[in-house]
């Protein structure tokens, strides 16, 4: 069965048009009526290409009371987004052949929307039975590793890269672990912790070390790099130089651009994520976006148990699938983000950067992937709506303009709020 979808508006065109899908491709784009066994009306709202996360936790296997990959992948298609690459740091680790052929699985069986895997580094000999899988990259966390450590893991990619189909790409959750741990131990100290001491536990100079770390041993091992969730402004900078000359991209985080660690004093442990928000003068912020970004909203949802366990004991992670776009649109209608920017830093820069040649784009023969926004919706964030198994939000409450309401994946509608 085909489909048409009229009456859409094209971001940097006049007018409305009609799209046709066949077999989940794009088949046709045209100003005048198309025919099909199905229609659906947008009613004049604009049509972008299917928004992608490059980061989230579903937490599937092993720690699915916090999420699984049926809520998951429904709170993303809430939240407008066609694609999601899940992290490796579920229970066991998604580091073997064994448990990436069993995500691969779960996730088939679950999902309603795309998804990607990223895998974590062992072996050489473990990884390259991971590539004939696919994954689309490997994910290191650099707070968890030693410096030697990392020098093998890296150099294990180097080597990987010759002899294998892997493409090189290295995701990489930066922060150093020889400083984090020397001033998590020095807080501790304190007679009394507070919320905004974690803050402090892992300083932006942790990430500005592991960042600068990074860019070296991808550059060493002709490996691109990948930075998650970068959120300090020397950090940036860094990253900015480095591509210049060598293939570095980095995302951001909703929570990063929006809020500085003076919300630990308002959302307590709530609000804890690694790595944590920066101090005002070290965050980067709205203005760091532009046609060159990527937004990965780190959705890592936690039991509220995991979340009231003290400063120190309490899980890192906030849930953002469903508050992403709405809190970016708003931005775009209060003037401080250009509309032109929003399918770029939700779609066509992730689809670069990771090689997903049919995705980021609407044009004849790519995916059938589409979010529909209505720019001018009103509403408030409230957490009981959302799909996610989450129950807390700094964003709960907020009043919003604009938000994401069809989401359409390979020609099939997987969310309808119009």
């Amino acid at each position: 069965m085909d489909l048409v979808i009229k009456n859409c508006r094209l971001i940097d065109k006049t007018g409305d048009y009609y799209i046709k899908i066949d077999e989940g491709k794009i088949a046709e784009i045209s100003k005048t009526p198309l025919e099909a066994d199905k229609t659906i009306d947008v009613k004049n709202n604009y049509v972008l290409p299917g928004f992608i996360d490059p980061h989230i936790h579903f937490r599937d296997p092993g720690l699915t009371q916090k999420e699984n990959f049926k809520t998951g992948s429904l709170s993303a298609a809430n939240g407008g987004f066609t694609t999601v690459f899940d992290m490796p740091n579920t229970l066991p680790k998604t580091n073997t052949y064994k448990s990436l052929k069993e995500k691969i699985k779960i996730a088939e069986s679950k999902s309603v929307v795309n998804f990607e895997l990223m895998v974590g580094t062992n072996t050489l000999e473990e990884m390259e039975k991971m590539i004939k899988l696919n994954p689309i990259a490997f994910k290191i966390f650099m707070d968890l590793e030693s410096d030697e450590q990392l020098e093998e893991n890296f150099h294990n990619l180097g080597i990987l890269k010759e002899k294998t189909e892997y493409n090189g790409l290295v995701a990489t959750h930066c922060e150093k672990k020889s400083i984090v741990e020397k001033e998590t131990s020095r807080l501790k100290e304190k007679e009394v912790n507070k919320a905004i001491d974690y803050s402090y536990a892992r300083p932006a100079i942790s990430e500005d070390e592991s960042v600068k770390q990074a860019i070296e041993l991808a550059r060493a091992n002709n490996l691109s790099l990948h930075i998650c969730h970068l959120s300090s402004r020397k950090s940036l900078s860094l990253a900015k130089n480095a591509s210049k000359t060598y293939p570095v991209s980095w995302e951001f985080t909703p929570h990063h651009l929006l809020l500085d660690n003076s919300a630990y004093n308002i959302y307590d442990t709530f609000i804890k994520t690694n790595p944590p928000l920066r101090e005002k003068q070290d965050s980067i912020n709205l203005d760091d976006l532009d046609e060159t970004s990527v937004i990965g909203t780190d959705h890592a949802p936690h039991t509220m148990e995991d979340k009231q366990k003290g400063v120190w004991n309490s899980s890192p992670g906030i849930p953002n699938l469903e508050t992403v776009v709405p809190l970016l649109l708003t931005e775009v209608n209060k003037g401080n983000i250009d509309l032109k920017l929003i399918p770029k830093i939700f779609s066509e820069n992730a689809s670069k950067i990771y090689g997903l040649e049919n995705k980021g784009e609407i044009a004849i023969g790519k995916d059938a992937d589409f979010t529909v926004i209505d720019l001018k919706r009103e509403g408030t964030f409230n957490i009981e709506e959302f799909e996610t198994k989450a129950e807390y939000s700094p964003f709960d409450g907020l009043n919003y303009i604009g938000m994401p309401i069809m989401t359409i994946v390979n020609g099939k509608t997987v969310m309808n709020k119009i």
